[in-house]
C-alpha cells in the first residue's frame, strides 16, 4: 500500500533528518570561499616586520598578543567548515617547518579569490584545480631553480635564518640576541647523520620567566628545572655533581591488597616504624653507595628519606617531569634507573654545577655545565607575561627555521622576492598550456605576488606602484629583488641578509594549494542538525511510557492488586 502511494507521488521522499540544511551548486562554493577570504583577511595585517599584532581574549578573559599566524587562528576558534581547513594548513605549517604560517594563510585566501572570478566567468572548478596543480609543481621547480646551497652548520648563515624569522615578530629589538642563543643551542643537540644532521627541537627545553627583559634571556648548558630542592637542611649548591636519575619512589609503597595489622603493645608499634625507617634508610644508602651528590626523582620522596640524604649532603628534587628527566639524561649522560639495586657509579651522569636559584618569586634549580650536551635549556625573560609569551612563540618559529636548514640546507632571500621570481616564471610558462587551464595558471601567479603586496600594504608603500617596480626589475633578471619593508622601498633581499629556508617556501605553496583545491572541489555543503530533544521524549521530556505517572503524584499506585500484589 506504501509502495503504491510512494510511486504515485503523494508521498514526500525525506532523505535528511528535520532540521538540516543543504546548500548547492555556486552558492556552497561562494560561501566557502567567502569564509576562506575573511580568514585569510584577519591575518593578511600581520604579515612581515612591518605587520601588526592581534589580541584575542578568550572566553575566560585571558588575553594574548601575538602576530604568529597559527596562534591567531587557534585562539579564535573557527566554526565554519571550510574555513577551519585554513586553520588546519597554518596549523601543519606550524608544526612541519614552524615559520611561515601566516603566509600559507594569505596565499591560500588569494587562490582562492582568484579563483572566484574565474568561477564567475564560467570556468570549471575541476579545470582551475587542474591549472592551480600543474602551477603549483612549477612553482617549486622555480623555487628550487632559485635557491642557494649552504653549509648546514654555517653560524654566519643559521644567524641570519634565525633573525631573518625574528625580525617580523614582537622581539625584533632583541632578536640579535635571542637568535645567536638559538643557533648555539640547535647546534648543541644536533646529531649527524651522514652528510646531514637532523635535530629533534624537543631537546631543546625552553622555560619561561616574567622579569628583567629579553635581553637577560640565556642558555644554559643543561637543564633547568622548576622545581626547588626538597628540604631545608640539604645543600643548596653542589660543585662537580655526580647526578643519580630515578624513576621510582623513595617511600614506602602500600600493599596492593587490603592488609591489616594488629598491634597489642606500643612495642610493637615502635618495631613496626623502626622496620619502615630501616627500609627507607636502606633505599638512601643504595644511592649513597653509588657515590651520587644529586638525586633527582621523578616520584615522591618520603620525609624520613629526605632526612637521611639531607645528613648525607645529597641535593634531592622530587617529581622532576617523565620529559625533564629525559632531557636531563641526555644532557648529563646520566641512564635513568627504576629499581634501586641497579643503581651503580657508571650510571650517574655528571655536571659543573647544580644549584637552586631564586628567579623572581620562584626557586629553580640549574644543572649547568655538561659536558658535550645533547640537551639544552633556553631560559627566556620579558617584561611582562605578555611580552614572554610572546617571545617564547618567537623563539620556536627561530629554533624550525635553524632546524629545516641543519636538515635541507638551501635558501631563498626574503621580502617576496621568491614568490615574485616564481610568479613572473609562471606567467610565461602559462602561455604554453592550452585551453582554460592557462586562466588559471595566470591567477595562481597573481595569487603568489599577494605576498609581496600585503607586505607593501603593511609598510605604508602604494601597492600598485611598488607591484610594477617589483615586476620590471625582476623581468630585467635581478631574481632577488623583494620588498624591503624597513626602508620601505623595493631593494636586492640578498644584500640585506634577509633570508628564509627554502623548506619553508615549498611548504607554504603546497599546504596553500591543497587548502584551496580542496575547497573549490566542493559543490554541496549538507549540514546535519542536532535532535531538538532527547529521543522519544514526548512534550514535557519525559522518558516515553511515564504518562501514567501523572505529575509523580503516582494515583494508580492503590490499584496494585491487579498487579497480583492482593494476593500476596
Amino acid at each position: 500500500m506504501s509502495l503504491q502511494a510512494a510511486k504515485g507521488g503523494s508521498l514526500p521522499v525525506v532523505i535528511l533528518k528535520e532540521g538540516s540544511t543543504e546548500n548547492k551548486g555556486r552558492e556552497a562554493q561562494k560561501n566557502n570561499i567567502m569564509a576562506s577570504k575573511i580568514i585569510a583577511e584577519i591575518v593578511h595585517t600581520s604579515l612581515g616586520p612591518r605587520g601588526m599584532d592581534k589580541m584575542l581574549v578568550d572566553s575566560l578573559g585571558d588575553v594574548t598578543i601575538t602576530n604568529d599566524g597559527a596562534t591567531i587562528l587557534k585562539e579564535i576558534d573557527v566554526q565554519h567548515p571550510a574555513a577551519k581547513m585554513l586553520v588546519e594548513i597554518s596549523k601543519t605549517t606550524d608544526t612541519e617547518v614552524g615559520d611561515g604560517t601566516t603566509s600559507a594563510v594569505v596565499l591560500a585566501g588569494a587562490l582562492l579569490e582568484n579563483a572566484e572570478s574565474l568561477l564567475n566567468q564560467d570556468v570549471h572548478p575541476t579545470v582551475i584545480v587542474d591549472g592551480y596543480r600543474k602551477a603549483s609543481k612549477k612553482a617549486l621547480q622555480y623555487l628550487k631553480e632559485i635557491s642557494e646551497d649552504v653549509t648546514p652548520n654555517d653560524k654566519t648563515v643559521l644567524n641570519k635564518i634565525a633573525s631573518t624569522s625574528m625580525e617580523t615578530k614582537l622581539v625584533r629589538k632583541g632578536c640579535e640576541l635571542l637568535s645567536t642563543l638559538v643557533v648555539r643551542a640547535v647546534l648543541a643537540v644536533a646529531e649527524k647523520n651522514g652528510d646531514g644532521y637532523i635535530v629533534d627541537q624537543d631537546d631543546i627545553k625552553v622555560e619561561k620567566k616574567a622579569g628583567g627583559s629579553m635581553r637577560d634571556s640565556i642558555l644554559v648548558e643543561g637543564i633547568v628545572l622548576d622545581k626547588e630542592v626538597v628540604h631545608s637542611g640539604m645543600p643548596k649548591k653542589v660543585d662537580d655533581a655526580k647526578i643519580a636519575l630515578i624513576n621510582t619512589a623513595l617511600e614506602i609503597d602500600k600493599t596492593e591488597f587490603d592488609a591489616k595489622i594488629n598491634i597489642s603493645n606500643p612495642q610493637q608499634m615502635k618495631t613496626f616504624l623502626d622496620e619502615e625507617n630501616r627500609m627507607l634508610k636502606n633505599m638512601v644508602d643504595k644511592v649513597i653507595a653509588s657515590g651520587a651528590n644529586v638525586l633527582l626523582c621523578q616520584k615522591g620522596i618520603d620525609d624520613m628519606a629526605q632526612h637521611y640524604l639531607a645528613r648525607a649532603g645529597i641535593l634531592a628534587v622530587r617529581r622532576v617531569k617523565e620529559s625533564d628527566l629525559a632531557k636531563l639524561a641526555k644532557a648529563t649522560g646520566a641512564r635513568i634507573v627504576t629499581n634501586l639495586d641497579d643503581l651503580f657509579e657508571k650510571d650517574l651522569g655528571t655536571a659543573n654545577l647544580v644549584e637552586e636559584r631564586k628567579i623572581e618569586e620562584d626557586r629553580w634549580v640549574y644543572v649547568e655545565g655538561c659536558k658535550n650536551p645533547k640537551s639544552v635549556t633556553l631560559l627566556l625573560r620579558g617584561g611582562s607575561q605578555r611580552v614572554v609569551d610572546e617571545v617564547e612563540r618567537s623563539v620556536h618559529d627561530a629554533i624550525m627555521v635553524v632546524k629545516d636548514v641543519m636538515e635541507r640546507p638551501a635558501i631563498v632571500a626574503g621580502g617576496g622576492a621568491p614568490e615574485t621570481f616564481a610568479a613572473t616564471k609562471i606567467r610565461g610558462w602559462a602561455k604554453s598550456l592550452e585551453g582554460r587551464e592557462q586562466l588559471a595558471a595566470e591567477k595562481f601567479a597573481d595569487a603568489l605576488e599577494a605576498i609581496p603586496l600585503t607586505l607593501a600594504e603593511s609598510a605604508g608603500m602604494d601597492p600598485i606602484d611598488t607591484l610594477t617596480n617589483l615586476r620590471s626589475k625582476q623581468l630585467r633578471g635581478e631574481k632577488w629583488t623583494g620588498i624591503d619593508v624597513m626602508k620601505s622601498r623595493v631593494n636586492n633581499m640578498k644584500t640585506g641578509d634577509i633570508i628564509e629556508p627554502l623548506a619553508v617556501k615549498n611548504q607554504i605553496v603546497s599546504a596553500a594549494t591543497e587548502a584551496a583545491c580542496m575547497i573549490l572541489r566542493i559543490d554541496d555543503v549538507i549540514t546535519v542538525s542536532k535532535a531538538a530533544g532527547p529521543p522519544g521524549g514526548g512534550p514535557e521530556g519525559g522518558m516515553p511510557g511515564m504518562g501514567g505517572m501523572g505529575g509523580m503524584g503516582m494515583p494508580g499506585m492503590g490499584g496494585m492488586g491487579d498487579m497480583g500484589m492482593g494476593e500476596m
